[in-house]
This record gives C-alpha cells, sequence and structure tokens, in this order.
C-alpha cells in the first residue's frame, strides 16, 4: 500500500508540474509573439529617429531638422487645431444624444443607437467621399457653401466628425446610463430643478466619460490618414505629412520623428486616462439604485427630435455615399447603374482587393480571437510564469497608446530591414493580419478578460484537487461560458480589419492590395463612384458580419453553463 501511495503521489506531481511547464510555455510563447508584433516595431521608431540615412548614428539631428522645417511645424499646428476643433463639435452632439437614449423615454431609442454606430462600419474615407458629393465642385449641395470649397479645414473637420462620434458615443452613453437614482431623488427633496441637478449631478458623474471620450476623439483626429487624404488638399497635417516622408520621398529617419510626433498625444492621452481612472469614484455601489427616467411628454419629444436630427445627418452622409455608387454620374445623370462597380476597368486591384480584404477579415477574426482567448485565459485563470504573464499584459495594453499609422511605420522599419529573417513576410497577407491583431489586440483582450472575470475561480481549484488538466477545464467550461464574448471579438476584428487603412497603408503590396486602400487609388486616379462604390462594400459586408446571429445559433448550445436553460 505504501508503495502504491508513493508511485500516486509521484505520478500526480509528474502532472502537476507538466501542467505548470506547458502554461509557463504558453505564456512565454504568447509574450514573445507579442514583442515580435509590437514592441521590435515600435523599438525599431525610436532608433530609425536616431540615425542617417546611410544607417549612420544622428542624435537628435532628424529632431532638429523636423523641428526647423516649417513645412511640417504647420502640419502639426493644422492637427492640433482639427483635432480641438473636431472634439468641440462631436462631444456636445455625443453628449446630448447619449443624454437622448439613457435619460429619456423617446421612441425608437434602440434604432437611433443603431444608426448613431453605423460609421463603425465604414471607412474613414466614406464620409469624405460623400462631403465631396454634396458640396464639391459638382456637388449636390454646393450652393449652400457660399462659393466656399469642400477641400480644406471644413470639410476635414466635418469628415472627422462624423468617423469619430460613434466612439465618443459609446463612452459617453456608458457614463450616463451610470447613474444612480437616490440622486435625483435628493435632489428633488432639497428643490433642486432641472437645471440644476443637470449641472450638479449629471455632469459630475459623466466628467469621467467626457474626458476619455475627448482624449478618444483627440487621437482619432490626430492620427487619422483617410479623411485629410481625400479632403485636405493644401490643407497639410501630419498623418498625411508622415506618409509623404515614408512613401513618396522614402525619408525613413524624418518619417520616423513625424512618427513619434503622432505617439505622443495617444500616450499622454492614454496616461491622462489611466490617471483620471485612479481618481474616478464607483457610480454605481452596491445600494444604489439604477436611475430609469418615467415619461414625460416635453423632454420625450425634445429627446426624439435632437436623436431624429443627428441620425438624419449620419444617414446623409452615409447614405450618399451609398447612393452615389448606384447613379450613372453625378448629379447630372441620375439613373441607376452597376458600372461602378466593375473594378478591373479602374486602377485600385480590382475586385481582388476587395476579395483580399475579405481574406483578411476572415484570418484576423480566427486567429485573432484563438490569440487574443489564450491570451486572456493565461493572465486571468494561470499562476504560472509571473513575469511572463506581467510582461504579457503590458503588451495587451500597448496598443490602446499606439496609433494604426505608428504601428504600420514600425512595420515598415522592422520587418523591411535588409537583415531581418522575417523580412520575406513583407508586403504579404501573413504580416497584414500580424498588424491588424496587433493593433486591435487592446479592445479584444478587455473583453475576453472581461468574460472570463465572470466566471468564478472555483472551477479551476475544483479542477485542480480532481486531478483534471486545465485544458480540460478550459475545453469544456471556460470556452463554452466565453463563447459570446469571443464571437463579439470575432466580429470586432472582422469588421476592424475590413476598414481600416492607417495600419496597412504602409505595408501592402501590388499583389495583395486592400479594399479600403484602393478606396485612396481609385479617388486619386478621380474615380470617384468606383471609390464610393468599394466604400459601400465594406460597408455591407461589414454591416452582414454584424448582423450574423452566430451568438444565437451557437448560445443554445451552451446556455445550461449560464443557467438558463
Amino acid at each position: 500500500m505504501l508503495s502504491l501511495a508513493l508511485r500516486l503521489t509521484r505520478r500526480a506531481g509528474w502532472r502537476a508540474d507538466g501542467e505548470s511547464r506547458l502554461a509557463a510555455l504558453l505564456v512565454w510563447s504568447l509574450a514573445a509573439l507579442l514583442t515580435l508584433a509590437l514592441g521590435l516595431p515600435l523599438l525599431f521608431i525610436l532608433g530609425k529617429a536616431v540615425t542617417t540615412m546611410d544607417g549612420g548614428f544622428a542624435g537628435l539631428a532628424n529632431f532638429s531638422q523636423v523641428l526647423n522645417s516649417p513645412g511640417l511645424m504647420r502640419a502639426a499646428w493644422h492637427s492640433l487645431l482639427l483635432a480641438l476643433t473636431v472634439s468641440a463639435l462631436v462631444l456636445p452632439l455625443a453628449f446630448v444624444f447619449g443624454w437622448g437614449l439613457s435619460r429619456s423615454r423617446a421612441w425608437g431609442r434602440g434604432l437611433f443607437r443603431q444608426i448613431a454606430l453605423s460609421p463603425l462600419l465604414a471607412p474613414s474615407l466614406m464620409p469624405a467621399i460623400s462631403l465631396v458629393y454634396l458640396f464639391g465642385n459638382q456637388g449636390l449641395l454646393k450652393g449652400l457653401t457660399g462659393g466656399a470649397s469642400i477641400y480644406g479645414f471644413w470639410g476635414v473637420a466635418l469628415g472627422e466628425a462624423f468617423y469619430t462620434f460613434p466612439y465618443a458615443l459609446l463612452i459617453i452613453a456608458t457614463a450616463l446610463a451610470s447613474a444612480d437614482a437616490r440622486l435625483y431623488e435628493a435632489g428633488r427633496a432639497l428643490g433642486a430643478g432641472a437645471l440644476r441637478q443637470f449641472l450638479t449631478i449629471t455632469l459630475p458623474g459623466a466628467r469621467y466619460g467626457l474626458v476619455s471620450a475627448a482624449l478618444v476623439v483627440f487621437t482619432l483626429v490626430v492620427t487619422d490618414f483617410g479623411v485629410p487624404k481625400v479632403l485636405g488638399g493644401d490643407y497639410n497635417v501630419l498623418a498625411v505629412e508622415a506618409f509623404k516622408q515614408v512613401v513618396g520621398q522614402q525619408n525613413f529617419p524624418r518619417g520616423a520623428v513625424v512618427g513619434l510626433m503622432l505617439l505622443l498625444p495617444a500616450v499622454l492621452s492614454f496616461f491622462i486616462e489611466r490617471a483620471m481612472a485612479r481618481r474616478q469614484q464607483a457610480a454605481l455601489t452596491a445600494r444604489a439604485v439604477l436611475f430609469a427616467p418615467g415619461r414625460k411628454l416635453r423632454r420625450d419629444a425634445a429627446a426624439f427630435a435632437l436623436l431624429a436630427a443627428v441620425s438624419a445627418a449620419l444617414l446623409a452622409l452615409l447614405g450618399v455615399g451609398v447612393a452615389a455608387s448606384f447613379i450613372k454620374y453625378w448629379p447630372y445623370d441620375l439613373s441607376l447603374t452597376l458600372a461602378h462597380y466593375r473594378f478591373d476597368n479602374v486602377d485600385g486591384g480590382g475586385w481582388g482587393a476587395y476579395f483580399n480584404s475579405l481574406k483578411l477579415g476572415g484570418a484576423t477574426a480566427l486567429l485573432g480571437a484563438v490569440l487574443v482567448f489564450l491570451g486572456a485565459y493565461v493572465c486571468e485563470k494561470q499562476q504560472a510564469a509571473p513575469l511572463g504573464r506581467s510582461l504579457l499584459r503590458f503588451f495587451a495594453m500597448l496598443p490602446m497608446a499606439v496609433p494604426g499609422l505608428v504601428l504600420g511605420l514600425g512595420y515598415v522599419f522592422f520587418f523591411n530591414h535588409p537583415a531581418n529573417p522575417l523580412n520575406a513576410l513583407y508586403g504579404g497577407m501573413t504580416l497584414m493580419v500580424i498588424c491588424s491583431i496587433a493593433h486591435f489586440y487592446t479592445t479584444a483582450h478587455l473583453t475576453v478578460a472581461t468574460a472570463l472575470g465572470q466566471l468564478d475561480g472555483e472551477f479551476e481549484a475544483v479542477a485542480a484537487s480532481l486531478k483534471v488538466p486545465f485544458w480540460t477545464t478550459l475545453r469544456r467550461v471556460t470556452l463554452p461560458v466565453c463563447l459570446p464574448a469571443l464571437l463579439d471579438v470575432a466580429r470586432f476584428l472582422f469588421v476592424s480589419a475590413m476598414t481600416t487603412l492607417s495600419a496597412l497603408i504602409f505595408i501592402i503590396s501590388p499583389e495583395n492590395s486592400l479594399a479600403a486602400v484602393s478606396i485612396i487609388t481609385m479617388d486619386d486616379a478621380g474615380d470617384t463612384a468606383a471609390a464610393a462604390a468599394m466604400a459601400t462594400l465594406i460597408v455591407v459586408t461589414s454591416g452582414g458580419v454584424s448582423l450574423l446571429a452566430l451568438e444565437k445559433c451557437l448560445g443554445k448550445r451552451h446556455r445550461h453553463w449560464r443557467g438558463q436553460g
């Protein structure tokens, strides 16, 4: 009996030790992949910024040249002014819209919310093309501009406002939805009117959301490439200048410096947001009563009017681009045609670019969902390799502070380096998939980590006590419970890969052109209707994938894990 007990103990110890080693191997493998996909490319930007064109050490000379360049400093000032203007336009609109959704009983709030989020399905070039059709040289509403050109500051500002509105709304609406009804009851008991309650309860409660939304909008505008490329005209911004320096002039050191300048506002925004998060108090405590608005005819009517007005403007910008893709010759011949969808007759890669985007989106969704799930799982549910898990968490949060354009620059400098053995990946679909996953990793990781955090840790403890390997618990318990979140992540990654432009503009090749990039090529060649058609395809495809009922279909098989059946 004693010998049998010893053998069982040794076998159990070997099994536990083997599981720990396998978990540590998984942690360090994922950390190594993120180091390769994020850490080294960003490090190479810094290295390129302090070298000369022939590879020698330049110190701070490149920074000095950029700071003494009137054109680049003017572009930096233009980017700053544009970001501040768009923030001033978007934040009040997003706040009013979010207030209408969460603080009223207006009819159709769910529909209005979907309309407000529809710009997420379109590339940033879509509003720019629509503005050209409305207010351009042959625009349908050109007379309303008083002779002013849509190409320039205000054209870019309007396009960026459309592009960034849903991002601000998501943050602000979430902040407004988290309100304690007891505060409003106390305010009414003390004689505070509606205005005073708004100023002393609503605004302070939404302060963190407003600041976070402002930081997100500011960063998105500074680093966006698509809208300024189409509507900028002579109004240069830093994002376009970075593209010109790297692709146009092949001046990699100066492009690296401009990339670091684009990284600066994103990093500052990240640290400001983290500092505010530490000071932010929970809006809903355990004793809180969730605020639920009652029916008030005047307030609900005003909210409906506000929601309808903003939604109409968003639908107009989205709808004009879609409609123009079917119109024969805007605005002189409004008969319908499918001629603009014959992409093989125009520049940009033809239908191959669209199918490449489908491949990119599918591969990013499938591979990204697997990697993100494993990364979040080892961070949240495993105890092996503490140092590796800390490194993995750091890289999981890093993309939040790195704009896509900067990440794309890093991929140029790192993967295109002649001495890099991975140089063969440059310009290929594999590298674009890696870049897309790295670009959107943070949001996906936080989504899965939140789902894992809701799963009781006793599952792993019981499994360990029963000598059940962690991969069996992962397959039978953790994965089924987290499947809805995983499907959301897959859809998010697919749509993001279909619509993104800035991160991939530097690393595509003619053989692997993408739909979003082909829009710029078509627009530059004067084929604006074809560009609108390609943008429409992206919107329809993204919308179709977003509407798939995969979660409902698959979720029925796993409801018993959630106690729903």
